[in-house]
């Protein structure tokens, strides 16, 4: 609260009072002298208090929003995403939407089976509904149908329920993405006015960054309709290089997800005639929920051609990632800034890679004068899909230097087992315990805490485990790399990994024994 300041035995207004509190208090200190005929003002009672008590709560907000403006002026104090939105727009920084998570399918279908069909873009897949998991969508989003030839399909062996059946497998997969297609969404009728703004029915648009694959497979596709005239238009990053008849628009993405259509103003990109109906196809989706496991995805949902047959996905769905974070665009923007979007330098080609949302880490090497290898890793781990290599090359299309080849390369994981013996002490549920203390040591090999060629220590596991309430001691007891022997402790206390390689704890799947990323030995306790 704010101090009640003399000059020459007068009051004076105390500009530092900000809070209702201070507020209340420097207006009454002011009432003795401007108002000596007002005794009663310390009555609860009182009509002008009660007024004095009002202008303290305005205040109390106004300061509120003096605060608010103030910080959200700054890219290195704002705190909302709408202001983060407008002051990245100023560098031609545009915040990622979420990135689908891709799947190879494949089909299987009776022996007898031997008719031609055709998987359209569209065409849906789904996972089982759970208690706790609603069902995720996949589609077929290639433009060229995928025709499969049941004849030219060798038969095979199956067992399925202990049972033994001749089938026929379509092996090579079906790639199919998580999301779903709105088609041909009228979203407005033209005005004939500039600088148009017609916003998209459905929030969470898919939107890669773009690059000349965007002019082959389009996220979004838009037309215009008149007078049974149809015209297309292209997505563009910005209407400042548009010239005056070009059908060009831009996408702005406010901080709901919620996408909205720019035209231009007839100088800078085409006007749509008036009276033209605007059309728009696209695709809404992407987040981790994608990234399902092996053998989940086993619903056909809008394919009624497989309907003789069954799909399942033998590999896990991947690079699916949420919306890019605050935190991450305020970091990453300035160095794609600095940057210029050319991709000179090795920091300029991680910088830029990392722009890319569902990349979490990436690695350059310059391989040689006129090629640069990108070692990646994707959001959540696992292995790069191909989507994602895809979206990398057409991103760097037109910011490498022509003579330049990328290369997009796996990033070597490698698996750190841990162990650890822990005693509980006697008034702690021990199970609560062990598996708290499972969660804070694997959470010290979760991807976001790792890097390229760390050195890892066994002092640091001691101290994340000892910090934990109701332990007592612990003794690590294994420390050690997949291609060390098993219950070992490495020499000198560190692992030290290549400059291509990450650390990760292994997955449940590779070994049931380290369910949390470590395993944790409990004695003692409730």
């Amino acid at each position: 609260m704010a101090e009640i300041q003399q000059v020459n035995g007068h009051q004076v207004l105390d500009y530092m009072a900000r809070d209702y509190d201070s507020l209340l208090d420097s207006m009454r200190a002011l009432i003795p002298s401007k108002l000596p005929e007002w005794t009663e003002y310390t009555s609860e009672a009182d009509f002008g208090n009660v007024l004095l008590e009002l202008f303290a709560h305005m205040g109390d907000i106004l300061s509120y929003y003096q605060d608010r403006i103030a910080n959200e002026s700054f890219l290195g104090t704002a705190q909302t995403r709408r202001s983060i939105i407008q002051h990245l727009r100023l560098i031609g920084y545009h915040l990622g939407t979420a990135v689908p998570a891709s799947a190879l399918l494949e089909v299987t279908f009776p022996a007898s089976f031997t008719d031609k069909v055709s998987i359209e873009k569209g065409n849906a897949f789904a996972t089982k509904s759970l208690r706790d998991r609603k069902s995720v969508r996949f589609e077929y989003t290639q433009e060229q149908p995928l025709v499969i030839d049941a004849r030219t399909l060798p038969p095979e062996t199956m067992t399925e329920n202990g049972n033994k059946k001749v089938v026929k497998r379509y092996r090579p997969g079906i790639p199919v993405e998580e999301g779903r297609l709105y088609k041909d969404q009228v979203i407005g009728t033209s005005d004939g006015s500039a600088n148009q703004r017609f916003r998209l029915i459905h929030p969470g648009v898919i939107v890669r960054p773009l690059g000349p694959a965007q002019q082959v497979n389009p996220d979004i596709v838009l037309r215009t309709q008149l007078n049974g005239t149809i015209q297309p238009w292209a997505l563009r990053e910005t209407l400042a290089f548009s010239r005056a008849g070009q059908r060009d628009f831009i996408l702005e993405i406010d901080e709901s997800d919620r996408a909205t259509v720019v035209f231009g103003d007839g100088a800078f990109g085409a006007i749509p005639a008036a009276g033209s109906i605007v059309q728009a196809s696209y695709r809404v989706g992407g987040g981790t929920l994608g990234n399902v496991a092996a053998r989940t995805i086993i619903s056909i949902v809008d394919a009624p051609q497989l309907a003789h047959g069954s799909v399942t996905n033998p590999g896990p769905a991947t690079g699916g990632n949420d919306r890019e974070s605050i935190e991450h665009s305020v970091t990453q923007a300035p160095m794609v800034f600095r940057s210029l979007k050319r991709a000179v330098t090795t920091e300029d080609y991680q910088a830029l890679a990392l722009a890319v949302n569902g990349v979490s880490k990436v690695r350059a090497v310059a391989s040689s004068w006129n090629a640069v290898t990108l070692y990646v890793a994707p959001t959540g781990g696992g292995q790069l899909s191909d989507v994602l290599e895809a979206n990398l090359l057409a991103f760097f299309e037109d910011k490498r230097p022509v003579t330049t080849k990328i290369e997009i390369a796996d990033v070597d994981f490698v698996n750190v087992y841990v162990t650890a013996q822990v005693t509980i002490k006697s008034y702690y549920v021990r199970e609560t315990v062990r598996k708290q203390a499972a969660l804070a040591a694997g959470a010290l090999l979760a991807l976001d805490n790792v890097d390229f060629g760390q050195t890892l220590y066994l002092s640091r596991f001691y101290d994340v485990l000892t910090s934990i309430d109701g332990i007592e001691s612990v003794n690590i007891t294994e420390f050690r790399t997949q291609g060390d022997p098993a219950g070992t402790v490495a020499s000198n206390g560190r692992i030290t990994l290549g400059v291509n390689q990450i650390p990760r704890a292994p997955a449940e799947s590779e070994d049931p024994g380290y369910p949390d990323g470590v395993q944790v030995i409990a004695d003692g306790g409730g």
